[in-house]
């Protein structure tokens, strides 16, 4: 008897130690499962619309500061040597350093109005590259387009060296969407941030119309006819006009109408300006696109 139940506790024991071992084995599988899993990267989250929003902005803003350097490196390229038959370098230039100063606000405009994105590297991105734009747009307000008639190539060389300056700091943004999931997913939904996307494809609302071609100028292109101080004149690139007494070279580019004299210079954008020569002459843009200018000169 005795032995009979010794053998029949041990192969008990030994039913219970084999048991154990395979349950202790399964409990090493769960947590080596749990291990596994837990190791796998968390899918991010759908970003917020607002979060979404700030990275296509910022985009926008990187985006216009990169066109801006490519722009002003050829404005440079240019100035430096003129078409033969074209404006001379100190137009060209009076009208880089005119133009130049607000583009770089409009940028400024841009980032200042961008609220924080909640992402404490993203914010500190943004801050960093507002006050790189807001150093470079107050050196510029002391700019005068003037300085362009004493030293043509020197003075733009100079705001194009601040104008390269806009570089978006260290890491960028492109280098932050490695890091953080969310920045990820909102820099994949921004539509502007796609590769070949330009500001016409976020335009809400379709072009406006053409306004038609330039009105009929009294006068045609007969700059002569301004000899008295009164014409009505189109000019479509350049012009030597003597109106008054007063002896005028106008340039008509896309974006301004430059006016010279010997001791003026005055730059206008689009209709209804108006150029003042002392008590002598006044110049009125009647219309103005691509295509030339329509001038009025009237004697005050």
């Amino acid at each position: 008897m005795f032995k009979r139940r010794s053998v029949a506790v041990v192969a008990a024991g030994l039913v219970l130690a084999v048991g154990g071992c395979a349950g202790g084995g399964g409990a090493d599988e769960k947590a080596d499962a749990s291990g596994k899993e837990s190791a796998e990267p968390t899918p991010a989250r759908t970003p917020s619309q607002e979060l979404v929003k700030w990275v296509g902005e910022m985009c926008v803003s990187t985006s216009a500061l990169e066109d801006l350097r490519t722009d002003s490196a050829a404005d440079l390229k240019e100035i430096r040597n003129p078409d033969e038959v074209g404006p001379s370098a100190q137009l060209l230039a009076v009208s880089y350093l005119a133009r130049t100063p607000p583009a770089v606000d409009d940028v400024e405009s841009g980032l200042t109005e961008l609220a924080p994105s909640g992402v404490p590297a993203a914010d500190r991105l943004h801050d960093a590259l507002l006050k790189k734009v807001q150093g470079v747009a107050a050196e510029l307000d002391e700019v005068s387009p003037t300085a362009a008639m004493d030293d043509a190539e020197g003075s733009a060389a100079e705001v194009d060296r601040l104008v390269q300056s806009l570089t978006p700091p260290e890491p960028d943004l492109s280098a932050l969407t490695k890091k953080d999931p969310q920045l990820t997913a909102a820099y994949k939904r921004a539509e502007q941030c796609a590769p070949g996307w330009t500001p016409d494809e976020d335009t809400a609302s379709p072009a406006p119309d053409p306004t038609g071609p330039l009105p009929k100028a009294a006068d045609g292109r007969n700059v002569a006819a301004c000899s008295d101080g009164e014409c009505e004149v189109l000019v479509t690139s350049t012009a030597d006009i003597t109106a008054n007494n007063v002896n005028v070279h106008v340039s008509v580019g896309d974006d301004f109408v430059t006016f010279q004299t010997a001791g003026t210079l005055m730059q206008l954008g689009g209709a209804g300006g108006e150029a003042g020569f002392g008590d002598d002459l006044k110049a009125t843009v009647v219309a103005h696109d691509k295509d030339g200018a329509v001038l009025k000169f009237t004697t005050p």
